[in-house]
């Protein structure tokens, strides 16, 4: 029985065939991925020096800034003219270094880390240092205001595979008659004859050290070639394979574009063997890094911003590492899950005393990754880069009875992107995270990948907007006879809605904004809207245009909330045909979290992953609905908040792809003519986002960390209108924090609710809407709002240009228009930047234009 199990993983294994040897039995091999040659390097001539950088050549001068290289470590270096600051690719004094060793040593002279496979799924990596410049394998090549920098990892070492594994007797003396008396020798000692067959058989285990090199040398001088050794291996029909080289290349490019340096790996100068996929690249690992003798700090665009100070002692805590966009659901096999927050911004950057710099990541921002860490754990720098994936690596699990095999499973096409980072440099007052958030304001602005400017003080609605999320109908399952099925549940219906919005402009509650959710094909878990109907468990169709008129009538902006990647209702959806695959071959979904124990629920219905192949299809759908209804705004659940692959087979859309087909979808949304809220709000999505929800308001907490910095909302506001997290379905317990947080990173009050009591969703899979009847919070929420609109419409629609810590706890935040807010979250008075604080209180100030 054990017998015929393993033959039947045997069988299994080969009907996989070309999993476990990388990829090259089941895909077409890219032209990225076929070897080449490394190019002639160009010599470099000086054009200028400087007295710092006596190793270096310097060879761009733009006006504002020169760029240096220098041959023999091909690392770089930027002089920023304005201050005379230096910023060098590689640490200048890591010879000095007292903690790296080995490989860790060797990466402090490195510019990239290129991370691989090999066919059994085990992971190892190269560095352009040890594995080519310190191999002389680096060619330069100039290019318009810059440099091209070509890297050749590892070399390809003869061996004894090189030589065939049995030759015929008129072989071998065809092959002797072309050598002397000293090669002939050296394949006498190589080939032994076997009487049988008459044949010549290797002699393996002579072929070592100095016979084995005499032996290679012999088969060179006789012109023996690649294809003399196919040939010799297909007419004996030897069981023989000629071992792959474990070589790489990439280039980088290096080019001066006003102030900023742009690094850039073209996909097309990456070539790798199909036996070793890679799986990461890294970019300039230790630009700009901080020493153990500098002052200074990290940002790193966690959820709204934060900073690493430079040398904090924290080297034993985990290192930094977060996807940026988040985690694609079609690779996230977890089950109990991290409440972090999301990068929604591609940047990253260091603060030094003289100097700062923004990264921006401008081409893969969807493939990669952001990375920090501090002095003391793998050398004595502070250093944050970018690491971009390249292709993704999964195990499939053959199964026979009690036997078990894994077998690693690659992507198969590579990211289709270059991989761009634009370093931004900034000195004098800019040198600060406030600077840097107004330099990517600006850089988004300039090529208009921000909403057009919300409405300023005195142009419409003085009042700040309050948002209101109401939950219209849930799924549940119901008897009849003792046979389940499943019903409506509605939560609040449209005229019910138009209560409560009538009740908020009663207390004085003004320019509401409602995030109306459940309102068509089939409640909450919505079908897939490639047609919409509107559920007549909340009013139907004629409700909703009652209420449309209501909300029209009442200055009261109607965001009718829509999903469109994500369904646990699969009416209209094809698990096989329009469901996202993962990497072995699954429909990919996910189970909704399980609130008490922070992990996934699978006794529960799970949410499929709409394939982004499908998007565009779908969005049609809905916009069709949405035009029949004569809709003018709608909220996107997760358009702007999720970006998942799809591994078909033979039709892979990579996470850029699927950034491409998320923008499509938005500017087709806004092309209708559609007033667009966005929940969480990713970069690609602010160009077209009047409003966004749950946008962070903090860090992740991460213990690396030190602080949490605005950063996000110093980019946004101004733009598009924001608000965090429903306070009712917060961590929040004291609504004065939540105040105070809003005050400092100038967000609106947000609530979800019902009209139907909280035990509406007991025993349902919406229990997660826990603590939401609109009663129980519609006096808070008429306490804060007034508190909070008394002072932010004084900064309605106005930037935030400033943001500083005065003392443990006081945060100041300054606005466009000459208005401050200082916030004291303390629970004693404070008296900081000439003031004092009450207790949880704050105080404004300002001349205001």
């Amino acid at each position: 029985m054990r017998k015929w199990k393993m033959v039947l993983i045997g069988i299994a294994f080969l009907m996989l065939g070309g999993i476990a040897a990388g990829c090259s039995r089941s895909v077409e091999m890219s032209a990225g991925e076929q070897m080449t040659t490394l190019p002639k390097s160009k010599h470099l001539q000086a054009a200028f020096t400087d007295a710092r950088l006596s190793a270096m050549k310097g060879i761009v001068d733009n006006g504002s800034l020169r760029l240096f290289i220098d041959e023999t470590t091909a690392e770089i270096a930027v002089v920023d003219k304005r201050s005379s600051e230096i910023w060098r690719s590689n640490p200048e004094d890591r010879e000095s270094d007292t903690i790296a060793t080995g490989v860790n040593r060797d990466m402090l002279s490195a510019q990239s880390r290129i991370s691989f496979y090999n066919s059994l799924g085990q992971s190892s990596s190269v560095n352009t240092f040890s594995d080519s410049a310190a191999l002389g394998q680096v060619a330069y090549e100039p290019i318009e205001n810059g440099i091209r920098v070509t890297y050749q990892f590892g070399k390809y070492e003869p061996s004894v595979d090189d030589m065939p594994k049995m030759l015929s007797k008129e072989r071998l003396e065809e092959i002797t008659s072309k050598l002397e008396a000293g090669g002939k020798r050296a394949l006498v000692i190589a080939y032994r004859e076997d009487k049988e067959t008459g044949l010549y058989s290797r002699n393996d285990g002579s072929l070592k050290g100095l016979q084995l090199q005499r032996a290679l040398e012999a088969f060179r001088s006789a012109g023996y070639t690649e294809e003399d050794l196919e040939r010799d291996i297909a007419e004996l029909n030897l069981d023989q394979t000629k071992p792959t080289p474990r070589i790489f290349m990439m280039a980088i490019e290096y080019t001066l574009d006003g102030n900023t340096l742009v690094a850039k790996i073209p996909s097309s100068s990456i070539h790798h063997s199909p036996n070793y996929p890679i799986n990461q690249v890294t970019v300039l690992n230790y630009f700009g890094a901080g020493s153990a003798k500098e002052q200074g700090s990290l940002f790193v665009p966690d959820g709204s911003g934060a900073l690493i100070h430079f040398n904090n002692g924290k080297s034993t805590y985990p290192v930094y590492q977060q996807d940026v966009y988040g985690r694609d659901l079609t690779n996230d096999k977890t089950d109990y899950l991290v409440r972090d927050q999301k990068i929604r911004l591609p940047v990253f950057g260091i603060i030094k005393e003289r100097g700062a710099f923004l990264g921006v990541i401008e081409q893969g921002a969807a493939a990669a990754l952001i990375n920090a860490d501090v002095n003391g754990r793998l050398n004595s720098y502070n250093f944050v880069y970018p690491t971009f994936y390249y292709r993704h690596k999964d195990d499939v699990t053959l199964n026979a009875g009690s036997q078990q095999r894994s077998l690693p499973k690659f992507q198969e096409k590579p990211m289709e992107t270059d991989y761009v980072v634009r370093y931004a440099f900034l000195s004098g007052d800019e040198a600060s995270y406030e600077g840097m958030a107004r330099y990517y304001q600006q850089y988004l602005a300039d090529r208009e990948l921000l909403a057009p400017s919300a409405p300023t003080a005195g142009s419409a609605d003085e009042n700040i907007p309050f948002y209101l999320q109401l939950i219209g109908s849930i799924n549940t399952q119901k008897h009849m006879l003792g046979i389940p099925y499943r019903a409506q549940l509605p939560l609040t219906t449209l005229e019910e809605a138009q209560t409560i919005v009538s009740e908020l402009q009663e207390r004085q509650i003004s320019n509401v904004r409602i995030q109306y959710s459940g309102w068509f094909n089939g409640g909450v878990g919505q079908a897939v809207p490639s047609k919409v109907k509107v559920d007549s468990a909340i009013g139907g169709a004629s409700g909703l245009e009652r209420f449309r008129a209501f909300a029209k009538q009442s200055g009261v902006s109607f965001f009718p909330d829509v999903a469109l990647l994500n369904f646990s209702n699969t009416d209209g959806l094809s698990t096989s045909g329009d469901a996202s695959r993962r990497l072995t071959g699954d429909p990919a979904y996910i189970y909704p979290l399980d609130q008490a124990l922070n992990r996934r629920d699978r006794t529960r219905t799970p949410a499929y992953l709409l394939s982004p192949a499908k998007l565009g299809k779908v969005t049609e759908g809905l916009l069709g609905g949405l035009q029949r209804l004569q809709m003018d705004s709608i909220s996107l659940r997760d358009l702007g908040d999720q970006l998942n692959s799809d591994f078909r087979k033979g039709k892979t859309v990579d996470r850029v792809k699927t950034e491409a087909a998320a923008t499509a979808a938005l500017r087709s949304i806004q092309s209708s003519g559609l007033r667009i809220m966005v929940d969480g709000g990713n970069a690609y999505a602010l160009p077209y986002a009047t409003d966004v929800t749950n946008v962070p308001m903090s860090n992740s907490g991460f213990k690396l960390e030190d602080e949490a910095i605005p950063f996000y909302q110093m980019v946004v506001r101004g733009y598009s209108d924001y608000t965090g997290s429903p306070y009712n379905l917060s961590t929040y317990t004291n609504p004065r924090q939540y105040l105070l947080k809003c005050l400092e990173y100038g967000a609106h009050p947000y609530f979800t609710w019902t009209y139907e009591q909280n035990a509406a969703v007991k025993e349902t899979e919406y229990d997660y809407f826990y603590s939401v009847q609109y009663k129980e919070w519609i006096d808070l929420a008429q306490q804060l709002y007034g508190e909070m609109n008394e002072v932010m419409k004084q900064a309605q629609g106005k930037g935030i240009v400033s943001h500083e810590k005065l003392a443990d706890g006081v945060y100041k935040t300054g606005y466009e228009n000459g208005f401050y807010v200082i916030v004291n979250y303390n629970a004693a008075p404070v008296t900081a930047g000439g003031v004092t604080i009450e207790a949880e209180g704050f105080t404004t100030g300002g001349e205001r234009s």
